[in-house]
């Protein structure tokens, strides 16, 4: 706390004219008493040693002193618990301030400031920003972000999820964009970078390893509690959620993409170079460019892959959402391969469907074709039986079918009426009444059915009483017995009596 002139004045006279104490120059005038304390050092006194009131920790702080530099961790509560078994008679709110005062402090470590030349290295890390929701999805929105440590350039992507496939679109995404890579790319100890390490015994995840061999680089993780290694991506991930992230927390993915690549060559990019305050981060780049590695030929393949099993019905499960597949492929294994906008379906190395991706949860993606495929084939199949049917109970069925189809009247609708009139008046009834209508030619389903209400009237019989017949059992067919073979049996037992 700083005083003026005119309260250093005061305190000086009240303590060397007045002989006032310091604690009572410290009330009269509303400040502490290290400042009065101070001020009469700097007047060339020592400063006023006063006496220390005794405590009833006294006895036990050589046990703390002893206990505490075995145990430098140990908690304030559970010092207190031994403590107060030997006898400790105080309350643990002034024992925890004075363990406080008494804890041995760590020495704190000093770094050196890391230099990097051109093209020499870059730092990759996630970032995570919240949750987007997708219909009924909540996804996490993760930003990959590399920053090549010598002009700071920045490059910042972000995905739905910090998967594998989406960890090397950003690697990818970034090289394209520079137009080259740098020698080194140093890694947290992430799981899509190291899988196992003891020591410096390091165990990197093979499609890491791929992807450096593509490219030429060397993956190299931080020392383990050592981030101050890669401080460069730390400090730019604060950057983004400061200067860029605001106000964009509702964006699509592909609007907050676009607005994430036209930051880094704008705003970003103009930013002051911290490794030559001379120069901006975009002036800097082009100094470093041309010392990145040169990128190979093809780029490196990040599509995901795996197969998946299509169940009865026409769809395969993929991320979350079931997408269509044509019907004919239902209860084989199909492979998919999808990148961040498509999803390709194959059979044997064929593609037998192709989708948008979404990002979605619980829906269904489908082409209309493969559901009326579906659907034809089904109402075909329910044709073909009711037509088979009707053959077998009238041989004039399919000859009237043809004539009913040549007048245009609708196939589907004149084998459901007939295989109804079937069940309502029985196969011989309706045989007749189809042959009297082709004779007539009047081969649709209503004349058909006033020919057997006249045939009904004229042998007195009811009306017909309709009978729910299942579909799955009306393509069958009773063959019907010839009653002569029953006389004849008659017959024969007749005469084996007689004999």
């Amino acid at each position: 706390m700083a005083v003026n002139k005119d309260t250093e004045a005061k305190i000086l006279r009240y303590h060397f004219v007045e002989q006032w104490r310091v604690g009572t120059i410290a009330t009269q005038l509303g400040i502490h008493h290290s400042v009065v304390d101070r001020v009469i050092s700097h007047a060339g006194q020592p400063k006023v040693e006063r006496a220390k009131r005794p405590s009833i920790i006294d006895p036990y702080l050589p046990f703390i002193h002893e206990t505490l530099s075995t145990y430098p961790t140990l908690t304030a509560a559970r010092l207190y618990e031994m403590v107060k078994q030997r006898g400790y008679p105080g309350a643990s709110s002034f024992f925890r301030q004075r363990i406080s005062q008494l804890r041995p402090r760590k020495q704190p470590e000093a770094y050196l400031r890391l230099k990097t030349l051109p093209g020499e290295q870059a730092q990759v890390d996630w970032g995570h920003f919240g949750y987007m929701h997708i219909g009924k999805a909540k996804r996490p929105l993760m930003a990959f972000v590399m920053v090549l440590s010598w002009s700071r350039k920045i490059f910042l992507r972000f995905y739905m999820n910090q998967q594998m496939e989406s960890f090397l679109r950003g690697h990818v995404a970034a090289f394209e964009a520079w137009n080259g890579l740098p020698r080194v790319l140093l890694y947290d100890n992430l799981k899509s970078a190291v899988l196992e390490r003891q020591g410096d015994a390091i165990r990197f995840h093979p499609t890491l390893l791929s992807l450096s061999a593509h490219y030429r680089f060397e993956p190299r993780p931080v020392a383990v509690a050592r981030g101050n290694e890669k401080g460069r991506v730390e400090r730019a991930i604060r950057y983004i959620r400061d200067n860029f992230f605001p106000g964009r927390e509702r964006l699509i993915l592909e609007e907050l993409n676009a607005q994430a690549d036209a930051w880094c060559q704008g705003i970003s990019a103009d930013r002051i170079c911290p490794e030559d305050k001379n120069l901006t981060v975009r002036e800097a780049f082009i100094q470093e460019q041309p010392s990145l590695l040169a990128l190979p030929d093809n780029p490196f393949n990040t599509q995901e892959t795996l197969t998946v099993s299509a169940r009865k019905t026409p769809y395969i499960r993929f991320d979350q959402n079931d997408y269509s597949i044509p019907h004919q492929h239902v209860q084989t294994s199909l492979q998919v391969i999808a990148d961040i906008d498509r999803v390709r379906i194959l059979e044997g190395g064929v593609v037998i469907a192709e989708h948008d991706r979404s990002f979605g949860k619980g829906e269904q993606i489908e082409q209309e074709a493969h559901i009326n495929a579906l659907w034809l084939t089904k109402t075909h199949a329910k044709l073909h039986r009711g037509q088979d049917r009707l053959s077998h109970a009238s041989d004039f069925a399919q000859t009237f079918l043809k004539l009913s189809a040549k007048r245009g009247h609708i196939l589907k609708t004149t084998v459901s009426i007939l295989n109804q009139l079937l069940d309502d008046y029985g196969r011989d009834a309706l045989d007749k009444a189809l042959r009297e209508a082709i004779t007539q030619q009047s081969a649709y389903p209503g004349a058909v059915q006033q020919i057997l209400e006249r045939q009904r009237e004229e042998n007195q019989r009811p009306p017909p009483v309709a009978v729910a017949v299942p579909d799955k059992v009306k393509h069958l067919s009773v063959k019907l017995a010839r009653l002569a073979d029953y006389d004849d049996l008659n017959d024969s037992k007749g005469n084996d009596h007689d004999e």
